[in-house]
C-alpha cells in the first residue's frame, strides 16, 4: 500500500482502538484474519464493553493483534442498508473466521459465504432462524450463542405484574428491520393471553419513532413496556430508560445495560459473557475445529437487576422478596 493511500484510509476510518497496527497490514505466514462484523456503531461496542472482552479474551488464549491475528473491524453503525457491503468486503479479504453482532448481519452473512466460518454471538433461535440444523450440531458454516430461552418472555410479563400488580396493558417495543422479533412477538402474546393481560404492538427503527411509538403507548394506557433484544435499541439505552419514565411505565430489557442507564428493569444472560466465550470459538475454528460441529450454547443462567431509584420515581414498590432474588439491586 502506498503511504498517500495508507495516510487517506486512516483519515477516513479515524483513530480507534478498532484500527489493527500499521505492521498488522502486511499480514505475514501464520497470521490469521478474524472479521468483527457490529451492526450497531463502534461506540456501541466500546460503551457496552462487549469489544474489549472479545479482544482480551482473545488475548489470554495467545491471539495478540498485530502480532499473530489481524482484526478487520467493520460498523454498520445501525444502518441495515451498510450490511450487504460490509459482509461482502469481509469475505473478499478472506477472513479465515467471522464474529458477528446483531441478527441484521446474520442472513447478509450467510447469504455471502458458506465457507467461512461464522461465530454469532446474540441470537433468540439459530434454528428457528435457519442457522442451525440443531444446537447441538449446527451443520453448516454458523455457529455460536442463543441469547434466551423460548421461556423468558413469560418471565417478563411475571416480573412487570410483580412490580406492577395492576398491569393489564403492556407495550412490547420490537424494530421492524430485525426478522427474530416476529417469533418472539407471538411468543409474549401467547404468554400475555394467558395471564389476561393485553399486548400494544410498537415498532421503532429510529429515534424519531421511539418518541413517536411511546407516544402512542402512552395514549393507549399502557402500563409497562417489554424491549425485544436488539442491537439498535442497546444504542439506545437512555433514551428508552427516560421515555419510559417521562411516561410513567415500568419497563424491562434482557441486557443489564438497560437497568445501569436508568431503566426500571433487566433479566437476562451476561451477554458480555457471550464477546468472551465468542474468543473461545474463534480459538477453537483457527485450530482445526469446524463451525458445524461446535454446538451453539444457551444461557446457563438469568441475571435480575433492579433499579430502586427508578422504582421510586415511578411510585412503585418492589416487594423485598423480589430485592432478594435480585443479582443486583441499584440505588
Amino acid at each position: 500500500m502506498k503511504s498517500i493511500e495508507r495516510r487517506r484510509l486512516l483519515a477516513a476510518i479515524g483513530a480507534t482502538p478498532f484500527l489493527a497496527p500499521l505492521a498488522s497490514f502486511a499480514q505475514g505466514a501464520g497470521t490469521a484474519r478474524i472479521g468483527f462484523l457490529y451492526f450497531g456503531t463502534r461506540r456501541s461496542a466500546v460503551d457496552s464493553l462487549r469489544y474489549q472482552a472479545f479482544i482480551d479474551s482473545l488475548r489470554a488464549l495467545g491471539h495478540i493483534e498485530g502480532k499473530n491475528i489481524v482484526i478487520e473491524a467493520r460498523f454498520a453503525d445501525g444502518k441495515i442498508e451498510n450490511i450487504k457491503a460490509l459482509a461482502a468486503e469481509l469475505v473478499k479479504l478472506k477472513a479465515d473466521v467471522i464474529v458477528a453482532t446483531g441478527s441484521q448481519t446474520y442472513r447478509p452473512l450467510q447469504q455471502a459465504t458458506s465457507t467461512i466460518p461464522i461465530v454469532i454471538t446474540v441470537d433468540s433461535d439459530p434454528v428457528a432462524n435457519g442457522y442451525a440444523v440443531s444446537m447441538a450440531r449446527p451443520g453448516g458454516n454458523i455457529t455460536g450463542f442463543s441469547n434466551s430461552g423460548a421461556d423468558i418472555v413469560a418471565k417478563y410479563l411475571e416480573l412487570l405484574k410483580t412490580v406492577t400488580p395492576t398491569l393489564a396493558r403492556v407495550g412490547v417495543m420490537l424494530n421492524p428491520g430485525n426478522g427474530a422479533h416476529p417469533q418472539q412477538l407471538v411468543r409474549i402474546m401467547t404468554a400475555a393471553q394467558k395471564t389476561g393481560v393485553r399486548v400494544i404492538l410498537a415498532s421503532a427503527a429510529t429515534e424519531h419513532d421511539l418518541v413517536q411509538e411511546f407516544s402512542m403507548l402512552a395514549r393507549e394506557h399502557a402500563d409497562a413496556v417489554v424491549f425485544l433484544n436488539d442491537t439498535f435499541f442497546v444504542q439506545q439505552l437512555r433514551q428508552l430508560a427516560a421515555l419510559s419514565l417521562k411516561h410513567k411505565l415500568s419497563s424491562i430489557y434482557s441486557i443489564a445495560e438497560y437497568a445501569e442507564s436508568g431503566g426500571l428493569m433487566s433479566y437476562g444472560p451476561d451477554i458480555v459473557d457471550n464477546f468472551r466465550r465468542a474468543a473461545v470459538y474463534v480459538d477453537k475454528i483457527l485450530k482445526g475445529a469446524k463451525a458445524g460441529e461446535l454446538p451453539f450454547e444457551q444461557p446457563t443462567r438469568y441475571y435480575l437487576i433492579v433499579n430502586r431509584k427508578t422504582a421510586r420515581a415511578l411510585n412503585l414498590t418492589i416487594p423485598q422478596d423480589l430485592l432478594v432474588r435480585a443479582d443486583k439491586v441499584l440505588e
